[in-house]
Parts: structure tokens; sequence; C-alpha cells
């Protein structure tokens, strides 16, 4: 090995053991439980960092004070993992100890140590292979590798049968590493030299045994905290290991076609190498031997199947995405298919008429199914919550109480499982499987799995079905609120055409009575037309914008509309009073007030008063009577809650009616009543002067 290529090993082999050491020992720092075991193994990870780094110019820029310092580093490394091993053999458990031992073993190491950097250190490394002969500090070193082998069994033969398995990866690293020593220094004393290949070597050789110093930390949780192999990591790993494999294989395999393939050996090779480059994309796109090989990692490399935390993320992340093109049912589906590796299935809902239903597929097509809701495969999901093996059902039917499964199983192709979604304690559906990729032994880990993620989305489902209920029920009471508002108005209008045709039979005769019957009835058929367009439209509000009313000339043909005696109209002469306000909706409220103050003065002699007046800014109406009147606490608690009255065939829906829409209009309705004194109600509406010109249209035109 001339000097420009031992440079160069040098700089690769010790680079990366100073890079891969260092980032290990932060990662450890980082995630230190701060307990002995973590400190002792975060110096000697950073003992072995140093070493690596103080290598680096002693193979770049070779000089004797380089060399020290590596020779003086190197024995430190030894001495951080000796203090490491020793601290792994402590007694645990109450086990008892010999400390006079271990004060004798200490000594004789560190005069060993000691002794080694001394009579050791400082050998000139010759690239080519010359060095000083210094045997002793050679047979000094040998003896720190051996110790150091012999410290690795002694922690791994004493170590708890029960923690073997976490102490084994660190004991093949270490033995790898002191064996190598062994290896180096072994042959420095037999021959007088330092081997250059082997120094080289070493520094690669430290990188190769850090994944199993890695994998032992991970296994043991007292010397660093989350340290944790994903198993994404694992797979990924494990399948570019595989496909590595396989082209080193391929290569080897074309090198032996070109050497003997003569003049047709070049191309030869070139066609083996497209081919399984070939091979090797397809292989790693197909979802059998993904699924394989994630089975393989699962069974081989880790204690549970699952990565939990990934897994579970996974799952509430496809059934929550709100962008997929794929609706919840079927993001349900797919997110317990992937659990299982299942390349399809099938959802049944429950319906109220028709049972469960087959509502959707993924990746099947199959005729319409469905199964009674009283039948046997549903009443058993619900009463036991069990998933169901449909292979298992039909070979060993008593381990599922002899269930019968359904006819419609076998219009698929291959069913496996029956996971049931249950909210609570009621069955919302169950999920079909079918058989996956790869056979997978369906034991309590996977059946727990499946039950707990199938309950989420059963939630999901549940609440799903739950807003779109609300939402109808939410329509229906619109719906419901509008069309009482209708009732009530065509019961004024109908209360209005009764009273006409009560006093038909008196007045028919008199024109007067018959031009106000035709007023009327052209008046309640605008109202319904208006009432009409209400519904087409569905809304309880009017369909026109508010403009300039007269309100007396409202009043006027209002009390003229009612027929009744006992009204007297307090209107000043000439007096024009209006306000901003739907005409027809303004005199239905007007109305409305009048018809209850007619309907609570039983009496023929009670009168009522109404009266139209301005008082500052607001244009105020008073319907007064003295009749039955109400509660004050009736008043305050419940008179402008809807379906409230004290009428016996009232529908309370009225006052509530009116004191919303003038409120809408920017007024106010008060009122004042006692119960058998009488009640007066006040209507203060936003004055309005009438509009320049304006004259006030008679009662006729007025109605037309």
């Amino acid at each position: 090995m001339n000097a420009s290529t031992f440079a160069t090993a040098t700089a690769w082999s010790y680079g990366a053991a100073l890079v891969a050491y260092l980032f290990f020992a932060i990662r450890v720092a980082v995630g230190s439980r701060r307990s002995a075991r973590a400190r002792l193994l975060l110096a000697a990870l950073l003992a072995t960092a140093v070493w690596a780094g103080l290598c680096l110019p002693v193979g770049l820029a070779p000089s004797n004070a380089g060399q020290l310092a590596a020779d003086v580093a190197d024995v430190v490394r030894y001495g951080a993992w000796y203090v490491f091993l020793w601290h792994l053999m402590r007694p645990v458990d109450g086990l008892p100890s010999d400390s006079r031992v271990s004060r004798t073993a200490f000594v004789a190491v560190g005069a060993l140590l000691v002794a080694s950097v001394l009579l050791g250190s400082g050998v000139q490394l010759d690239p080519l292979g010359g060095a000083p002969e210094m045997r002793i500090g050679f047979l000094l070193r040998l003896m720190l590798a051996v110790f150091g082998l012999a410290m690795t069994e002694q922690v791994l033969r004493r170590v708890q049968p029960r923690m073997r398995w976490g102490i084994k990866p660190l004991a093949v690293a270490l033995g790898g590493v002191f064996g190598l020593e062994l290896l180096f220094y072994a042959d420095a004393a037999l021959f007088g030299r330092l081997d250059a290949d082997i120094w080289v070597a070493r520094g690669l050789a430290n990188v190769i045994v850090l994944p199993f110093v890695a994998l032992a930390t991970a296994r043991n949780t007292g010397w660093t905290v989350d340290l944790h192999l994903s198993r994404r990591a694992v797979f990924h790993s494990t399948a570019l290991l595989v496909s590595g494999a396989f082209l080193l294989a391929v290569a080897g395999a074309g090198y032996v076609v070109r050497f003997f393939g003569g003049a047709w050996g070049r191309a030869l090779q070139i066609e083996v190498l497209f081919a399984a480059t070939l091979f090797v994309v397809l292989v790693a796109s197909s979802g059998r031997f993904r699924s394989k090989l994630k089975v393989f990692v699962s069974k081989h490399f880790f204690s549970y199947r699952y990565d939990y935390r990934e897994e579970w993320l996974r799952f509430t992340q496809t059934l929550s995405t709100e962008n997929s093109p794929q609706n919840l049912q079927v993001r349900t589906i797919v997110a317990l298919a992937d659990l299982v590796e299942s390349p399809a299935g099938m959802l049944f809902i429950r319906d109220a008429d028709r049972g469960f239903v087959a509502s959707t597929r993924w990746n099947l097509v199959s005729p319409d199914l469905a199964d009674r809701a009283d039948a046997a495969l549903p009443l058993y999901l619900e009463r036991t919550g069990w998933i169901v093996s449909i292979p298992e059902c039909r070979a060993e039917p008593s381990r599922y109480n002899g269930l019968a499964l359904p006819d419609w199983l076998q219009s698929l192709s291959a069913p496996w499982l029956i996971v049931p979604l249950i909210s609570g304690s009621e069955l919302l559906g169950f999920v079909v499987l079918m058989t996956p990729r790869t056979a997978i032994e369906l034991d309590w880990e996977i059946r727990d799995l499946l039950k707990t993620a199938s309950r989420q989305a059963a939630s999901y489902i549940g609440q799903v079905r739950a807003s779109e209920a609300l939402l109808e029920a939410r329509k229906f009471d619109a719906f419901n609120r509008m069309s009482a508002f209708v009732v009530h108005d065509l019961k004024n209008l109908i209360s209005q055409l009764t009273l006409m045709l009560r006093n038909a039979q008196r007045h028919r005769d008199n024109p007067e009575f018959q031009a106000d019957m035709l007023a009327t009835v052209e008046h309640v058929v605008g109202r319904m037309n208006g009432l009409m367009l209400q519904l087409r439209t569905g809304s309880s509000k009017p369909v026109d914008s508010p403009r300039h009313v007269d309100l007396c000339g409202i009043v006027r043909r209002v009390c003229a509309a009612k027929a009744e005696p006992r009204i007297s109209i307090d209107i000043a002469p000439g007096a024009v009073i209006g306000t901003i306000a739907h005409e027809d909706r303004l005199e239905h409220v007007i109305g409305h007030l009048l018809q209850n103050a007619i309907d609570a003065s039983a009496s023929s002699t009670s009168s009522i008063r109404v009266a139209v007046e301005h008082r500052g800014e607001h244009s105020v109406v008073v319907v007064a009577d003295r009749g039955t009147g109400m509660t004050p606490e009736f008043v305050r608690d419940r008179l402008f809650k809807p379906f409230e009255t004290t009428k016996p065939a009232g529908m309370g829906i009225g006052v509530y009616e009116s004191a919303q829409y003038v409120a809408s209009i920017g007024g106010e309705i008060s009122i004042d009543s006692n119960a058998g004194v009488g009640t007066s109600v006040e209507l203060r509406l936003p004055r309005s002067d009438s509009p320049p010109g304006a004259q006030p249209m008679p009662m006729k035109e007025q109605a037309a």
C-alpha cells in the first residue's frame, strides 16, 4: 500500500468512525436518563470518537506527536469500555459482590493501562509495513485485548437470563472489536511491526459494530430514553439489503458469463444486468412481496407485530382526510384493510327497512347484498363484538358457538374476516375483508388492533350519521316553523271571511257592505297569494322591501274589517302618521293585536280603544281593552315565546311572530296587563313623515 492509498483509506475509515460515534454520542446524550450506565456509555462513545479523530493525522500527516496522541486516546478508549463493562457486571437485585476483588482488579487494569501508555506508545507506523521493534508494547496491548474479551464474556455469563437478550448485541459488538485488536497486536508481536492494512481496517470495523451497540441501547431503557428503530426503517433497510445482495449475485454471475462467454461475453453480461434490474423493479413494486417482507420483519426483528404509534396515526389520518375523493365509508374499509394487508373489502350499514345493506365496496365488483337485522350474523356480532375469521368459522363452528354464516358470503371470491362496527352497544354495521396478499396468522394482537380500530371507525360513522340526522331535523324544524306562521296567517284570514259571511245574511242588500265585502275578499286573496309565494321560496320573511306606510289608514282599514261596534278609534283629525314597514305585514300585526283584544273582551259591553299618535321619534299604535288580562309573570316569562298562549284554541304563534317582525324593522312591542283588569298594548315604530304631496288614500282604494 503506497502513501497516497494509505492516506485515502485512513481518511475514509477513521473519518466514518469519527462521524458515526460522534453522532451516536449526541443522540445518547439527548436521550439520557441521567443514570450511571448512560453516562459511562456516553463516555465510551466519546472516547472512541476522539480516538478515531486523532488517528486521522497519523494516516494523513504522520508525526511522533500525532502517533503518541493516538496511542494515548486508544488506551483511554480501552479504559472507558472497561469501566462500562465493569458497571454492567455490578450486582443487581440484591446479589452479593466482593468489593475487595473489584478494587484489586481495578488496580491491576489501571497499572496495565499506564504501562501500555509508557511502553507501547509512540510506535511510528510505516504505511509500507516497516516499524521499530517494540514487542513489549505490543504484548501489553495484546493483554488489554485479551482482558477486554474476558470482561465481555463475563458480562454475558453473569447477567441474569432475562436480561441476556438485551446485552447480547453489545457483547457481539465488543467481542468483535477486541477480537480484531487481539489479531492486530498478536500479528505485531509476532512479526515486530504493525500491519498497515489491519490498522486502516480498525476504524471501519468500529463503524460496522456500532448498529449492534445501538440495538443493545434500544433494548435497555436504563441506558437511554426513547431510542427507537422504526419498523419502516428496518423494512426499507431490509429491502435495500435484499436488493443489494441480489444485484451483487447478479454482478458475479455477469462476470462469470463475460469471462466464459468469449466474444459474446460482454453483450451477455449487459443482458443479464438489464434483466436483473427489471426483475428488482418488478419485485420492489409488488404488493405481495412488500407484504411478505413486512411480515418477515415483524416476526424476526420486533417483539410486537405492529408499530402502534405509526399504525394509529396512519389509521386516523385515513379516516379524517377531508379532501380525499373517497367518502368516509370507503375510507373506513381502506383503513381497516391496511392494518392486515387486505386487498379489498365491503361495508354493510344498518338500514331501517332492509337491515344491513352492502352500501360501499372497495376493489370489489359484486351484486347488491343485504342481511336482515335479526339474522344470525348481525345478532352474533352485536352480542359478542368478536371478529369472525370466516375460514376458521367454517372449519370449527364450535369456536363461534355454532354461528351459521350467511349464504351471500359464497358470492365473494375470498372472504377472510368480518369486523363489527360497534358504537356504544349498537351495531352500526360490519366490514368484510378479503384474504390478504400473504398468509397472516390471526392472533390476539391482530384481533385487539382490529377491534380497537373498528370502534374508532364506528364512532366516526356514528358522528357523521348523527350530524346528517341533526341537519335533516333542522330542515324539518325550519319547514314546520314556516308552516306554523303560514297556518296562523291563514287562521286570521279565515276569521275575517267567517265574520264577513256571518254579517252577509243581514247586510247583503247594503251597497256599502257589499263594497266592504269585495275589498275584504280582495285583501284576503292578496294575503293568500303572498303566503303562497313564501311557501314557494321557503321563507317566512317578506319578499319585498319595506316602504313608507300610513298607520292611520291601516288602523281604520283593520277596524272596519273587524266590524266590531265596541271598537273606538282615537286619531286626531287630519293626522298623517307613518312608518317604514311592509304594509301587509304591519296590517297583519295590528289585526292580530286587535283580534286578541276582541277575544279577551267576552262581554258585549267591554270597550276596545285603538289610538295612533306621535311620540318624539316614534309612531305609536295603542290597542287597549278591559278584558280578562294576563298575569305579569305570564307576560314576562311566556308571552313572547312560541307556542305559549292563554286561549283554549290558540296556537301561541301570533305575538311571537309579531314581535319578531316589529323588531326586524326597528320597532318594539310593550304590554301592560293585569288579570281581570285588561291589557294595553303599545306598538312603537320608527317615525316616517308622509312623502311630499302624498294624500291619504280612501279606505276602499287602500284595500285595493
